[in-house]
């Protein structure tokens, strides 16, 4: 099965792509790609091969946005070669291409308007409309996988970091830290290296394991026991070296358990910590926005893909949230159904419910005595 890159690419789920995928519509050829989870490749509408169940698929309106999403071009089908009619399929294109080319220099997106004749606005919301990102976000990404690409073919991290481009380690260390969810020497070693520190409290939600590295919190969690939390911890990172007794992180790591207690405990309604983890730019942008929402307000599926400019991106923004490893930290329990009740939670609907609940008392108990 094919897991989840660095980069949440522009989705689209149209019947009538899948009745073209199924008549094996040559017309429709440069319109649109379609992606197989199962095999990890992209084809066009008309491709031979054998169809998938619809479940398994994906629908991308340019090849570079299947790719963005980690499918690989079908060797048979050749989608990248598919005539294109649509001027602003065309433009996207094009500007994937011009990035591509120009990938060891910065080209910003007044250049970028410059080479292609087209307003620089109008470039830049036809790109992200397609590809669901930025042309600056296009280019960051593929610079980053080059690195990856480099590392995992023997380079040592200096000479990948120059080949992708990079022109200081700060400059990869900075654009890497949220992408690959730890160094990049770390990252070029498979995982191995990490170490990771932990400490399991009570709390009014019940046991509480906080983790984290040296660069910052990479685990908050919440369950029945400590034999629970701690296997979910190792079998998050497997790779990493864990320990209860790292006296080096131990000083910040109790200050960072006693921020998260004391939000449960409504001291404080914004819990502010460093963290490590790892998380595609569509996980962050879902992320930033769930940490927007008040204290002891909710918000909808619906309404975090809206502020986030993904309007029919509800499945992958309550994944996002699923998929959420700092508790409380990033406020996935302050999203909810459209009808207003409780969705699941990872760490238990019971306490879900129970965290809303206590915030909303205290947000409304403040705003009396305001």
């Amino acid at each position: 099965m094919l897991q989840e890159t660095t980069i949440m690419a522009s989705v689209m789920n149209n019947p009538e792509m899948w009745n073209a995928v199924l008549a094996r519509d040559a017309s429709r050829d440069g319109s649109f790609v379609f992606a197989v989870r199962s095999t990890g490749i992209y084809c066009r509408p008309s491709c031979p091969a054998r169809r998938p169940k619809r479940e398994q698929v994906k629908f991308f309106a340019v090849p570079e946005a299947a790719e963005q999403a980690g499918f690989r071009a079908c060797k048979r089908c050749h989608p990248r070669r598919a005539r294109v009619n649509d001027p602003q399929i065309d433009l996207v294109r094009r500007v994937c291409h011009i990035i591509d080319e120009h990938d060891e220099e910065q080209i910003t997106l007044e250049r970028l308007s410059s080479i292609t004749g087209v307003n620089a606005q109008h470039l830049q919301r036809t790109f992200k409309e397609l590809m669901g990102i930025t042309p600056r976000q296009y280019a960051e990404s593929r610079k980053l996988a080059k690195f990856k690409a480099g590392v995992k073919q023997g380079s040592s991290v200096t000479e990948a970091m120059y080949d992708a481009g990079y022109g200081s380690s700060r400059a990869l260390y900075e654009k890497s830290s949220s992408q690959l969810g730890m160094t990049p020497a770390t990252y070029g070693k498979g995982g191995k290296g990490m170490r990771i520190v932990y400490t399991i409290a009570d709390s009014p939600l019940g046991r509480l394991l906080v983790a984290a590295t040296e660069r910052g919190v990479c685990s908050v969690t919440l369950g029945d026991s400590d034999a629970e939390l701690t296997r979910a911890l190792f079998a998050e990172y497997p790779n990493a070296s864990i320990d209860s007794q790292d006296t080096s992180i131990a000083p910040s790591l109790n200050l960072w358990l006693e921020r998260v207690l004391d939000s449960l405990n409504g001291q404080t309604r914004q819990i502010d910590l460093p963290t490590d983890v790892q998380a595609t730019a569509f996980q962050i942008r879902v992320w930033e926005e769930l940490r927007r929402i008040p204290y002891g307000s909710t918000r909808s599926y619906q309404e975090i893909a809206k502020a986030i400019g993904k309007p029919n991106a509800v499945r992958a923004v309550a994944s996002a949230c699923a998929t959420n490893r700092l508790a409380l930290v990033i406020p996935c329990h302050r999203v909810i159904r459209e009808d207003k009740t409780p969705s699941g939670y990872r760490w238990g609907l019971e306490r879900k419910k129970k965290l809303l609940t206590s915030e909303a008392a205290r947000a409304s108990a403040k705003g009396t005595a305001a």
